[in-house]
């Protein structure tokens, strides 16, 4: 099997040099400097204004491809930024690279989200549910069938077990999930939509007074569960702040609890892995995803949800601590 190339800074600068020739005529060019955070694409700050996304295997290159399109498909009806490409093409045969223009604001990793932001989220949310299925299917999204919750959480009791051995996290924290509560946290039929899967602090873009200026890599996209992005936002921004967007974006209180059993099961497994060397994500990171995941919300009670359709909270009121 043919070794793809690595990108060097020299890969990157030449490339840069021959993208932004304006920049390089009084001499050194732009500042390049690789971006800390992610790492699935090579991916590099060009100046202040950009940032040059380089595909490191032909996988890759051809979700790139997908998502320029997908970003265009998006963008009219999302009320937060999507990068926009100002250049495009191969920087080696067969992988791809996209220059974009950089949006403004920190990472959601280093900027709260205020109120306003979660109605930012909720909109993300709403726009995303506005998106023709098909017409995403047609670029080449791929529909993915939901996850089941109940072998979800049976993963997650045997890793929160070897968590329990390390003194990082109380097992019996996961007894909240019932296997009955599992099943009726099942997806619905008939509720797919454009997801876009990894709606991880990374890829928020959150302004100083904590709005949500923009949404970064669109290239793990999927037509599936809904509940994965609210799991990604529980990730992103802590599980209270999670199901407030969604609720104010309209989804009820199953799809809610729904993703926010994924973020929980996720991340304990995801620690217990990074523990047996398995997972390679910053361990301070996995730990904040999981404290956030687990920060408690006053939901309706799983056994009282009747609303089969996911859009309301059914019948009874009682208010549980999940």
């Amino acid at each position: 099997m043919t070794q793809e190339p690595t990108p060097t800074a020299d890969t990157v600068r030449q490339l840069v040099r021959t993208l932004l020739k304006d920049s390089a005529a009084d001499g050194a060019g732009p500042e390049i400097r690789p971006v800390a955070e992610g790492g699935e694409h090579a991916t590099w700050w060009v100046g202040s204004r950009h940032v040059l996304r380089l595909a490191p295997n032909r996988e890759a290159a051809l979700r790139q491809r997908r998502e320029l399109r997908l970003r265009d498909l998006v963008r009219p009806t999302l009320p937060v930024a999507v990068p926009t490409s100002v250049a495009y093409g191969e920087w080696a045969p067969g992988l791809t690279y996209t220059l974009d223009t950089k949006v403004p604001g920190r990472s959601g990793e280093d900027q709260d989200v205020s109120a306003v932001g979660e109605a930012d989220l909720a909109g993300l949310l709403t726009g995303l549910r506005e998106v023709p299925a098909r017409q995403a299917e047609t670029l080449g999204v791929p529909r993915t069938a939901p996850r089941s919750l109940e072998s979800l959480r049976r993963a997650a009791e045997r890793a929160a077990e070897r968590l329990a051995a390390a003194d990082e996290f109380d097992p019996a924290r996961l007894h909240q999930l019932t296997p009955p509560g599992a099943v009726q946290l099942a997806a619905q039929s008939g509720t797919a939509v454009l997801v876009h899967h990894d709606l991880k602090g990374e890829h928020l873009v959150v302004s100083a007074d904590g709005r949500v200026r923009g949404v970064l890599d669109w290239t793990d996209a999927v037509v599936g569960d809904p509940a994965e992005d609210i799991a990604g936002l529980a990730l992103a921004v802590g599980s209270p702040a999670a199901v407030r967007a969604a609720t104010l974006a309209g989804y009820g209180a199953r799809p809610c609890l729904r993703g926010l059993w994924l973020a929980r099961c996720d991340t304990v497994i995801r620690l217990a892995d990074h523990l047996k060397g398995r997972d390679t994500g910053p361990l301070p990171l996995l730990r904040t995803q999981l404290r956030r995941t687990w920060e408690a919300i006053l939901l309706e009670r799983v056994t009282e949800l009747r609303d089969a359709g996911g859009a309301g909270t059914g019948h009874g009121h009682q208010d549980a601590e999940l």
